[in-house]
C-alpha cells in the first residue's frame, strides 16, 4: 500500500510524515512521531484516553486518520507545558492527586484545556459535562473536577 504524505502543524511545529491510508492519527503520533502521551484505551472513541485538539476541536485521535491531519493544527499533551513550566492544569492535577495509573490523564488534561479555552469560568456541572467523554477507572472524578476548578481560578487571575 502506498504511503500518504502529510504536512501539518503539531504543537506549533511544522511536521511532515508518511502514513498508510488506513492508519489512525493516534498510531501516527505514537509510532511515527514518538508522541506517546495520547493513549489507546479502547480504539473506538469511547474512553477519551487518546484525546487531542484538532483545529480547536477536541477529538479522539483513534477515530481520525493520520492523512486527515493534512494542513491542520494538532495539539497534544506534549505541547501543554512550556519547557520545565507546567501548564496550570498539569500543576493542579498534581496538587489535587487527580491521577493514579496515568492512562487517562493526558486525555483529561487535553479535554480540560479545551473546556477552559471555551469556558474560562465553568460550573461544576459544566466541568463534568465537558469531561464526560473521558473515563477513569482509578480515581473517580471528584479530584479531577476539583483540579479543573482550581486551575480555572488560577488561569483567570493570570
Amino acid at each position: 500500500m502506498a504511503g500518504v504524505a502529510v504536512s501539518t502543524t503539531i504543537n506549533g511545529d511544522h511536521v511532515e510524515y508518511l502514513c498508510q491510508p488506513d492508519e489512525t492519527l493516534l498510531d501516527v503520533l505514537r509510532d511515527r512521531l514518538g508522541l506517546t502521551g495520547a493513549k489507546e484505551g479502547c480504539g473506538t472513541g469511547d474512553c477519551g484516553a487518546c484525546s487531542i485538539i484538532l483545529d480547536d476541536r477536541l477529538v479522539c485521535s483513534c477515530l481520525v486518520l493520520g492523512a486527515e491531519a493534512e494542513g491542520r493544527r494538532v495539539e497534544t499533551i506534549e505541547g501543554m507545558a512550556h519547557g520545565d513550566k507546567l501548564h496550570p492544569l498539569q500543576q493542579k492535577f498534581l496538587e489535587h492527586a487527580a491521577l493514579q495509573c496515568g492512562i487517562c490523564t493526558p486525555g483529561f488534561l487535553i479535554a480540560a484545556k479545551d473546556l477552559l479555552a471555551k469556558n474560562p469560568d465553568p460550573t461544576e456541572e459544566e466541568i463534568r459535562f465537558g469531561l464526560a467523554g473521558n473515563l477513569c477507572r482509578c480515581t473517580g472524578y471528584d479530584k479531577i473536577v476539583r483540579a479543573v476548578q482550581d486551575a480555572a481560578s488560577v488561569m483567570k487571575g493570570a
